[in-house]
């Protein structure tokens, strides 16, 4: 179990520095697969897996997010100008996000996390803006517009565990930004979701002893740990390559591997 999460936690690296993924579209499915594997999906553990999948990896996102967001800075790709107004109320939006996330069955959050990858896959492709060359000057958003996209940002993405690069990587393509640039933010953007959505995981099920000891709430830590020395070296190896990616080539990877994430949940 363990050698697959890391070498999963290693690809979940290579996506968040290409791709500001935070690493929730590669960690959720595989420890959910895993968990189900493991105990069936009868069992308690089988019951939570979908739970003790996104608070993992909400968890791990913390870390790799932020070695992440460290390399694009040094890097000189993160466009700090957009990502600042959005930060305080992703981190508002998070608190809710996770709070729904608790309330409802693991079979609803599954199914939620289904619909909106398949939605959001369709837009990109449809929808004029994604996959077309990015323009030299990105458009700033409006203090009102920041608010409302950082809190649904937050919400949305500390309710699937997957940050918040769903959402501000195709915003961010649409108000002419560069693949490079717009999943630069998505970094940054996913740690005050990442911290917030962590605390949130830990405290309202802190109750949940009977998944043993070595759960936070339902932050599964053994694997959580093994995730992050993984991520750790697919980011180290992968920062080479940032902004060196044709930025068609760029969008449209970003759209096949939101496509194949899709596929493994629906089958899962």
């Amino acid at each position: 179990m363990y050698l697959l999460l890391l070498f999963f936690g290693l690809l979940a690296g290579v996506t968040t520095v290409l791709f500001g993924f935070g690493g929730g579209f590669v960690v959720v499915p595989v420890l959910y697969s895993v968990l189900i594997a493991l105990y069936g999906v009868d069992s308690q553990m089988g019951q939570a897996a979908m739970h003790i999948a996104v608070a993992t990896s909400t968890c791990v996102m913390i870390f790799g997010a932020g070695l992440s967001s460290w390399r694009h800075h040094k890097a000189g790709t993160v466009p700090w100008g957009q990502v600042r107004p959005l930060l305080w109320f992703i981190a508002l939006g998070a608190i809710p996000g996770a709070v729904a996330a608790m309330a409802l069955s693991g079979a609803w959050v599954r199914w939620v996390f289904v619909v909106y990858l398949g939605l959001t896959i369709l837009d990109s492709l449809f929808r004029a803006g994604f996959t077309q060359t990015a323009s030299k000057a990105m458009r700033p958003l409006s203090k009102a517009s920041s608010a409302g996209a950082g809190v649904l940002i937050g919400a949305i993405a500390a309710f699937l565990g997957v940050g918040g690069s769903v959402i501000t990587v195709p915003l961010m393509r649409r108000r002419g930004a560069s693949m490079t640039a717009a999943t630069a933010a998505a970094n940054p953007l996913s740690l005050p979701m990442a911290v917030v959505g962590s605390l949130s995981y830990a405290m309202l099920a802190w109750n949940a002893d009977s998944l043993g000891p070595w759960h936070a709430g339902y932050i599964d830590l053994r694997a959580c740990l093994v995730l992050v020395l993984g991520s750790w070296l697919g980011i180290r190896f992968t920062s080479r390559w940032i902004g060196k990616i044709p930025d068609r080539i760029h969008a449209k990877a970003y759209i096949a591997l939101l496509a194949g994430v899709f596929l493994v949940m629906l089958l899962a």
